[in-house]
């Protein structure tokens, strides 16, 4: 979702000499991949993707992950069982795309700009959505190069250049080293997708508390309701300068706005009854995008999404990977917040439910005309005392929300 600025395309840490190449094992894909998580998180779409699957010319073959078992026979289409974690990235690429998304410069290394990582409970009563800052320096493992061999590991780099290095599989290491977790599943999404998968939802409810003024993705938004598809849905997800503090931080929590109200619309929709709908929204996914060998199966795809279809609005979460500004060998940069990040990936590999603390992010806030709770009966017993949350209470460095929280995009001034 980077806009066409002339940013500099280098990091100050650890560096690889001349050109990075664009993995060719992938094709190009979009930085904006919100939007198909949630289709695959709520409506289980997944299943009509793939019943499409042999008729996508166009789709990509599969990228193979560095802990896939070669052979592994796909579960029965059931709700898969135990817990699942499947990473979904976005890249900045605009080969073979239309001139609308903007130009870059065609010397420049293709980066993954949106990284989010999907964790679905064991127990399969709660799922989480972590969203990792494009410019966070972490370190990066030693990854495999297309033509053989492997990239050197380094101590420190931006986290959206391990597309360049490695393509999806690198990507996936370098996540995986940062969380703990083991991530057997991951998949990649075009331009193209975003915009047909919005239209094919009929388009989604976004409330704008401030207005949106973004030359740069022409997005211009009044205070109030809008119904975004298509193009215009697209170029929402990809504003930094007009939402928030212009920063990606903020932008994370505008993708989150969008992402919280498609998810409501599918679950209060006929969406999920309706096969006609799924194939609408398979159909749009299909071609743009490129899948690791693990989900290149029917049956898996299937199970997946089966054991997400019921989770609550409550327990879908979307937190963002909890950072602070520091020092990079004399540069300011974006650096894991390591104490916060622990305790969230750690309670997501003992599969515990999530509690929020902070704030929702620079790029959005609380719906004031947001739905109220229920009253409570007050002829219910009660104890005096309020319910404790349930669960492991995040540090309130984790900005984000869930899936049951309203909000408004924020205007950047």
């Amino acid at each position: 979702m980077s806009e066409p600025d002339r940013r500099s395309r280098r990091s100050p840490v650890a560096t690889r000499h001349g050109r990075l190449k664009t993995s060719t094992a992938a094709k190009t894909i979009a930085k904006v991949v919100s939007a198909v998580l949630a289709v695959v998180l709520v409506s289980g779409s997944a299943i009509a993707a793939y019943a499409v699957w042999d008729i996508a010319s166009s789709v990509a073959p599969p990228v193979a992950l560095a802990n896939e078992t070669p052979g592994a026979d796909a579960p029965n289409i059931d709700a898969i069982e135990g817990g699942v974690n499947l990473l979904l990235v976005g890249s900045d690429s605009r080969t073979g795309q239309d001139a609308v998304f903007g130009d870059v410069d065609k010397d420049s290394a293709t980066l993954n700009d949106v990284t989010m990582l999907m964790h679905i409970s064991e127990d399969h009563t709660s799922a989480t959505v972590v969203s990792f800052p494009r410019d966070m320096f972490v370190p990066i493992p030693s990854c495999p190069k297309e033509g053989g061999g492997t990239y050197d590991e380094m101590a420190a780099q931006k986290i959206n250049t391990t597309l360049s290095y490695g393509g999806l599989a690198c990507t996936v290491l370098t996540v995986e080293k940062l969380t703990g977790l083991s991530i057997p599943f991951a998949a990649e999404v075009e331009f193209g997708g975003v915009i047909e998968l919005s239209n094919a939802v009929g388009g989604v409810d976004v409330c704008v508390a401030e207005p949106i003024d973004d030359w740069r993705t022409e997005t211009y938004l009044d205070a109030g309701t809008h119904t975004l598809q298509g193009m215009a849905a697209l170029q929402f997800l990809r504003t930094r300068h007009g939402v928030g503090d212009g920063s990606d931080l903020g932008r994370i929590s505008n993708q989150q706005v969008f992402l919280s109200s498609l998810v409501r619309t599918l679950k209060s929709s006929e969406t999920l009854t309706d096969p006609s709908k799924l194939f609408g929204i398979a159909k749009a996914a299909a071609s743009n995008m490129t899948l690791s060998t693990s989900l290149s199966n029917l049956n898996t795809m299937v199970s997946i999404a089966m054991a997400l279809k019921d989770i609550p609005l409550d327990q879908v979460v979307f937190a963002q990977y909890p950072t602070e500004y520091g020092d990079i060998n004399g540069y300011e940069g974006v650096l894991p917040l390591e104490g916060p990040a622990t305790e969230l990936f750690d309670a997501l590999a003992a599969d515990q439910p999530l509690t929020l603390t902070g704030e929702t992010g620079p790029g959005s806030v609380v719906d004031p005309s947001a739905p109220t709770p229920s009253t409570p009966d007050p002829s219910a017993p009660s104890t005096g005392e309020p319910t404790p949350p349930s669960g492991v209470v995040l540090d309130e460095s984790v900005p984000g929300q869930t899936a049951a929280d309203y909000t408004c995009s924020k205007g950047n001034d």
